[in-house]
């Protein structure tokens, strides 16, 4: 192993790495990846692009069953400042490797936790933390069963995947068994490797805004805190079309909101890193907990953020990883706001107006992924996104106005297969 290597990132991603290149030497960042999802995603070739990669290695990084198998696979750099987790199916072993090789880290016990969306709602339901009524369900008789008891409104999904692949949201009248059906098929394939499957929960339905919470925890001690409102497409199922930085709501509901998160990081045992914590906040009943994750989060939030708040927020989490000194809270000095693009479904022809949607006022970004040629899908997850626009304004309101402007300069023509 390379003396240079500081740096140790469990998962592949072009998003952290990119980010790393502004921060880290050349050559001073070891990926670690599962081997099959490395083949999948032509990882070798695309980490060597970024000059901060010195190498990228096979090592079971999603053996969540085995914290112990990627540091028992791996030698211990004799540089080595941090470990990184970079993608959700790696936060358990980038657990494992920061305690066995003495560096700061989430903790085992509150990765897995976190990787188990059942058994973080136990860790939470016995810290009495406000959560929607839930089950475990193991097959369809068992979900028709807890849906009765739930009046027939209810949400379905997996207890281990991201980007809100598989989950549904169910009005009384829609068929349950249909959206079975689809929670037990959703899948990426490309993404994980040994990732264990097939459990699944119902839980009650929640009416109210949706938000999510970004906490930086030093050696569980909560430090800089974001509160980021949720756009979310309507149906059944619920991807995220847009975020807003800061959140617009009452200082009040903030200070509950990140009190109701350290709440949690303490419930779980959180040692040290970054928490991105989702909650709806209905109406009558304030903060409910949806899930949480033990990474920074994805969606660009972390750009938004780093726009409102004249922040690097991966700075930040880095040196606490390191075991320098936790970010303290700090206010957002402007708004940041990004809308994601869609399209209907069908064979994309033309893509028109993205030169006008980058010239709009206060317009950081624009990301259109589509082309010609290429078949746009229902929207179903993250993945059927097809670009974003990111803005920034006086306030998270301005900037989510100017956000949807430029998004809505953006046409993507399709004919249907």
């Amino acid at each position: 192993m390379s003396s240079t290597v500081t740096h140790v990132v469990a998962g592949f991603s072009d998003v952290l790495l990119s980010r790393l290149d502004g921060l880290l030497p050349a050559g001073s960042v070891l990926v670690l990846e599962d081997p099959q999802v490395a083949s999948a995603r032509d990882a070798v070739r695309r980490a060597a692009a970024h000059p901060c990669v010195a190498a990228l290695t096979g090592a079971p990084v999603q053996r969540e069953d085995d914290p112990g198998a990627a540091p028992a696979a791996v030698a211990r750099p004799a540089g080595l400042q941090a470990v990184l987790p970079a993608v959700e199916y790696a936060v358990v072993a980038a657990a494992g490797l920061a305690e066995s090789w003495r560096v700061p880290g989430a903790g085992v016990p509150a990765a897995r936790l976190l990787r188990d969306k059942a058994r973080l709602r136990h860790a939470a339901g016995a810290a009495g933390l406000p959560q929607p009524a839930w089950r475990v369900v193991a097959g369809l008789d068992e979900a028709a069963a807890f849906r009765a008891t739930l009046g027939g409104a209810c949400v379905l999904k997996p207890a281990n995947r991201q980007a809100s692949l598989g989950v549904q949201l169910l009005e009384p009248e829609d068929d349950l068994a249909g959206a079975w059906r689809r929670l037990i098929g959703a899948d990426e394939p490309r993404l994980r490797g040994e990732l264990s499957t097939g459990r699944y929960l119902m839980e009650q339905r929640l009416r109210g805004r949706e938000v999510s919470v970004e906490m930086l925890v030093d050696q569980g001690r909560p430090g800089f805190v974001n509160v980021c409102a949720k756009t979310v497409q309507p149906g059944p199922n619920p991807v995220e079309l847009g975020h807003q930085v800061p959140a617009d709501i009452a200082e009040p509901d903030r200070e509950r909101l990140a009190a109701l998160t350290a709440a949690l990081a303490a419930a779980i045992g959180f040692r040290s890193g970054v928490l991105h914590a989702e909650w709806i906040v209905t109406a009558d009943g304030g903060p409910h907990l949806v899930e949480c994750a033990g990474r920074l989060p994805g969606d660009r939030i972390v750009d938004l953020i780093d726009l409102a708040y004249d922040l690097d927020l991966t700075a930040a989490w880095m040196t606490i990883l390191r075991g320098g000194p936790g970010r303290p809270r700090t206010a957002a000095r402007r708004g940041a706001a990004i809308r994601f693009l869609t399209g209907a479904p069908g064979t994309v022809t033309t893509v028109d107006g993205a030169g006008a949607a980058r010239s709009a006022p206060g317009v950081h970004d624009v990301q259109v992924t589509a082309s010609a040629g290429d078949v746009i899908a229902p929207v179903s997850s993250s993945w059927d996104r097809i670009g974003s626009v990111l803005a920034t304004g006086d306030d998270a309101a301005e900037a989510d106005r100017r956000a949807r402007h430029a998004a809505d300069l953006i046409t993507v023509h399709s004919s249907p297969r």
